[in-house]
């Protein structure tokens, strides 16, 4: 059972996890919702701007289809040619622009925004046929197919809807004024990519919550790798720097700037007292920031005071703490039920979900029970 627990991916992944996927080009994207973006962002550019789209064109078939004397004794084909695409720039441009805006927009919804140097590593897993085969032939491969399938069904569907809905209005076009019947044509077009996009909208909605699913499941850690990772963490001489400095800082201001950052304070009710820090997102498991006995507990529990932070007395669990765990080291694996409970008793106090009335029982292990000389409480 202890092997289940340690090998199971059934923990959200840590703030170190996500930064490594991020920084090796794992992040939360969605081609659907890019798709979709773009498609949209053109369509609507071209709804807005495109009678002007189409009048430029046709300026610029009108200027090249005339030519004077001028233009043959002082042939230019270079200068004709910037001239005349000059007079569609504008609005070509505007739709590449409209595009372009709506391709960076998708993965800023997402959270997945930036520039990442190793998602252009070369990685020999990608080049090698067979992770090729599985990929094209796994489960990911077959989603993908279903997912192209019923996309082009969909939007073929949509597509022939519009056709067939307007098909007397598109058999009369050829007996239309040009003009007019280009705008009729253009009003058809639009409205037809403008249903295809909303299409593609409800396909994104439903793949984004896909991927975020696939992405949380692909990144899921287990209890031990937490665990390895934290230890890890703890030895690296960064983090070892890190922690002398913030002690000698507790010790030259007498624990006050520990104090101030901590979460709670446990203790017996006079003889020992612990400080406890927990800030999810940047601790894995609640670190003890201070600890003392006789005057320096009376001093911790003063400044906790000054301070706003909570004081709850706790006798066995305060014994525990102080002789199993040391000042900047998480507590003792077989205290985290007790410490939870503590800390989730604080947090809903200062949500005023709880009153003092409404203070937990807390069990502490037997082989964690020590009496105030530190000697461990036989039963």
């Amino acid at each position: 059972m202890a092997e289940s627990q340690g090998g199971e991916k059934t923990e959200k992944p840590t703030a170190k996890r996500l930064a490594d996927a991020r920084k090796n080009g794992d992040i939360l994207q969605s081609k659907e919702l890019s798709t979709a973006m773009v498609v949209m962002a053109g369509v609507a550019w071209l709804a807005v701007a495109g009678p002007s789209i189409i009048e430029a064109f046709l300026n610029m078939l009108r200027q090249a289809l005339r030519f004077d004397r001028g233009d043959i004794v002082g042939f230019a084909p270079a200068a004709r040619g910037s001239e005349l695409l000059g007079d569609v720039a504008l609005p070509v441009v505007g739709t590449l622009a409209a595009t372009l805006i709506a391709a960076i927009a998708a993965p800023a919804l997402l959270g997945s925004l930036g520039f990442r140097p190793g998602a252009f590593a070369v990685k020999a897993s990608k080049m090698n046929p067979a992770s090729g085969l599985k990929r094209m032939f796994g489960v990911h491969g077959l989603i993908e197919l279903v997912k192209s399938i019923a996309k082009v069904g969909l939007l073929g569907a949509i597509g022939l809807w519009v056709v067939w809905d307007r098909v007397g209005e598109i058999v009369g076009l050829g007996r239309a004024d040009l003009r007019a019947a280009l705008s009729d044509l253009g009003s058809i077009f639009i409205f037809a990519c403008l249903a295809m996009a909303g299409a593609l909208f409800v396909i994104a909605g439903i793949d984004v919550p896909g991927q975020i699913m696939q992405r949380s499941k692909r990144l899921a850690m287990s209890k031990q790798e937490i665990k390895d990772e934290y230890k890890e963490q703890e030895g690296s001489a960064e983090v070892k720097g890190q922690q002398r400095r913030r002690m000698a800082e507790m010790l030259n201001s007498s624990a006050r700037a520990a104090i101030t950052d901590a979460s709670v304070v446990i203790m017996n009710p006079t003889h020992f007292a612990v400080a406890l820090r927990y800030k999810p997102g940047e601790d894995n498991a609640p670190i003890v920031v201070a600890r003392g006995r006789d005057d320096l507990a009376i001093a911790i529990r003063d400044l906790a005071n000054e301070n706003g932070v909570s004081v709850l007395q706790y006798p066995e669990l305060a014994r525990a703490i102080y002789f199993t765990s040391r000042v900047g080291r998480i507590v003792d694996e077989g205290l985290y039920m007790a410490v939870a409970t503590v800390l989730a008793f604080v947090f809903r106090v200062e949500n005023r979900m709880a009153s003092e009335m409404d203070r937990p029982f807390i069990v502490v292990p037997d082989d964690l029970k020590f009496d105030a000389d530190g000697q461990k409480i036989i039963n």
